[in-house]
């Protein structure tokens, strides 16, 4: 699977053990960085992020801020983009199989690293039920 991934300083860390555990199990991913924990600023990390699946060359993206928010608002100003904030593995179970999310946004600063770890898991392992959610999810771009 490719996987783009991309945070502020908040989410470097847990960016980092991410991008170490999805490369050990074959995934390829992509950093879009930022590659320290020096202050900057999140849209200039998800955007790329989310033109990466946006055109294709990644099946996900993953970005990470502090608290979540920041970057999961840039990321989904793209067309095409379904970012889900979760912060527990079944908000991430539900964005995958009710909201076919293809983003998957991640609060440094409010869960543990073992808890992030298995909310990427959980994501990537989701498939889209379809169904009565293809309808939903389909109106999302319409507005």
């Amino acid at each position: 699977m490719k996987i783009a991934i991309g945070s502020d300083h908040a989410g470097y860390t847990l960016k980092t053990k991410i991008t170490t555990t999805l490369e050990e199990e074959g995934h390829s991913v992509k950093n879009f960085g930022t590659d320290s924990e020096e202050s900057v600023d999140y849209p200039d990390f998800g955007h790329p992020v989310a033109l990466d699946v946006e055109m294709g060359l990644a099946d996900f993206g993953i970005v990470i801020c502090g608290s979540g928010n920041g970057i999961n608002m840039t990321v989904n100003k793209h067309r095409g983009i379904r970012s889900a904030l979760a912060w527990n593995v079944e908000l991430a179970e539900l964005a995958r199989a009710h909201n076919n999310a293809n983003v998957l946004a991640l609060p440094a600063r409010f869960i543990e690293e073992e808890t992030g770890l298995a909310i990427v898991d959980t994501f990537l392992k989701t498939d889209f039920e379809a169904g009565r959610h293809e309808r939903r999810v389909n109106k999302i771009s319409e507005g």
